[in-house]
């Protein structure tokens, strides 16, 4: 991961419509809060000094999901050129959490940006050696066109704003 990969990241997200910011481990619970609107779910992060804002509920109840506005979740890693989040499918419920709120707020390590899908797929081959189950890969926000015109939030988040987490 590189500056520039980062930065290629951001723009990516910013031409599909994903708010993003670049913020150091210290501040990133702060900066996750102000993304989150209420009511909120999440799963837990693995990031070392970064946790959950306390208006966030985790390990929400199927009703809990159901009414949340805003979904919390690690990214397993990123892929610059698209703009797009790998997120996990675990029994701690990464999948649900990013898909059935209208909102999604992904929170990703800078060195988990990687530049394009290429290495993409090389980290998905290194997660299944470790035996992480499926992935799910998120490119902006959802949209159909099905029965007309195009249409955002219906079949995920009409929303998505990503954390990154600058290299500790």
């Amino acid at each position: 991961m590189t500056t520039d990969t980062i930065g290629r990241f951001e723009r990516s997200l910013a031409a599909l419509e994903v708010t993003s910011e670049v913020v150091p481990a210290s501040a990133a619970s702060e900066r996750i809060g102000a993304a989150v609107d209420d009511p909120a779910v999440g799963t837990a992060l693995p990031f070392e000094g970064v946790s959950l804002p306390d208006a966030v509920t985790a390990e929400p109840t199927p009703t809990e999901l159901e009414d949340a506005v805003t979904g919390v979740t690690p990214a397993a890693f990123a892929v610059a050129e698209h703009g797009t989040v790998a997120i996990g499918s675990s029994e701690r419920g990464e999948e649900p959490v990013s898909l059935y709120p209208d909102r999604h707020v992904a929170v990703v390590a800078g060195s988990d940006v990687v530049a394009d899908l290429g290495d993409g797929f090389d980290r998905l081959l290194e997660g299944d050696s470790r035996g992480r189950g499926s992935v799910v890969f998120a490119t902006g926000r959802s949209a159909t066109a099905d029965m007309g015109g195009l249409v955002h939030g219906v079949h995920g988040p009409g929303e998505g704003h990503v954390v990154v987490l600058e290299d500790r």
